[in-house]
């Protein structure tokens, strides 16, 4: 483990074992949830542990920090570093016992989920949701192992609804395609760190042709966040080969269900694909035994 990491789990484990009783068991949420302080505002913390906002500074300042933003930059710092390279997180793995890796994944996961669904994140998500309901056209950007999300949102997006665009895939059709976006046009871009060059510059575009972004990443400091209508940030710890997408694939499957919901004709635009795709058998009906 980081040493600065075993050294900060080292001071909350003794408020957790010494320090006044709330502030005691607030550290020992933090112990279990220790991620979860690197992509929250201090309301979503305090909300997601169920404690006063007060709690949060004063557990801060017991810590040593001039604040909360200090405490969450140092936790930032740690996550970070877990996996600032793939390589390292691949050498982590290496070794270790399978069923411990398990067990470490599936708790990540809940602890990422359980992140990504607070109610102050569900508020932000579901403001994503207007904006891309007033959307003229609505373009995805993520490439490398973002490139699944993109995928899996704009062919679903496109199934249900006639302003989705097809994510770009070819080199150079990013550019092509985001170069002509408009002002009642919407980027959702997908991007962590190591922050891919291509969605970094298709923002760019974006930003000065006047379209809005909604942007899912990991970290306010992302510069995929810059100028962004909407940010979803988006928790990714685990023992992963690569920071986990779990947290993504739902983010985009409640924007997608909440768009469902709202607009007329969805089922006729769906079952009228399921037909056609049926039709010229792109689908094998499997007769029961």
């Amino acid at each position: 483990m980081y040493d600065k990491e075993v050294h900060l789990r080292g001071e909350i484990a003794k408020l957790a074992q010494d320090g006044p009783r709330k502030l005691a068991a607030f550290a020992r949420w933090i112990l279990d949830n220790f991620d979860q302080v690197a992509f929250q505002s201090i309301r979503n913390l305090a909300e997601a542990a169920s404690v006063d906002s007060n709690l949060v500074t004063r557990l801060s300042h017991s810590l040593g920090f001039d604040g909360f933003n200090d405490f969450r930059d140092a936790v930032r710092e740690i996550v970070q570093h877990r996996g600032k390279t793939y390589g390292g997180r691949a050498r982590a793995l290496s070794g270790r016992d399978g069923t411990g890796i398990y067990a470490e994944m599936i708790a990540a996961s809940q602890r990422n989920l359980d992140a990504v669904t607070t109610p102050l994140n569900i508020a932000d998500i579901d403001s994503c949701v207007e904006i891309l309901l007033q959307a003229r056209r609505i373009h995805t950007v993520g490439v490398r192992s973002c490139f699944s999300v993109a995928h899996y949102f704009s062919y679903v997006g496109s199934m249900a609804f006639d302003n989705f665009v097809e994510v770009p895939s070819m080199p150079g059709a990013i550019l092509d395609q985001i170069s002509w976006v408009t002002p009642e046009d919407v980027l959702v871009a997908i991007a962590y760190e190591h922050y891919s060059a291509e969605v970094v510059r298709a923002c760019q575009v974006a930003r000065d042709r006047g379209a809005k972004i909604i942007a899912l990443t990991d970290a306010d400091s992302s510069p995929i966040a810059l100028g962004a209508e909407k940010s979803i940030f988006l928790p990714m710890s685990g023992p992963q080969l690569m920071p986990s997408l779990v947290s993504a694939l739902l983010t985009v499957e409640m924007i997608l269900a909440a768009l469902a919901s709202r607009r007329v004709g969805v089922a006729e635009r769906i079952e009228e694909f399921e037909k056609h795709i049926s039709i010229f058998g792109g689908y094998l009906r499997v007769t029961p035994r």
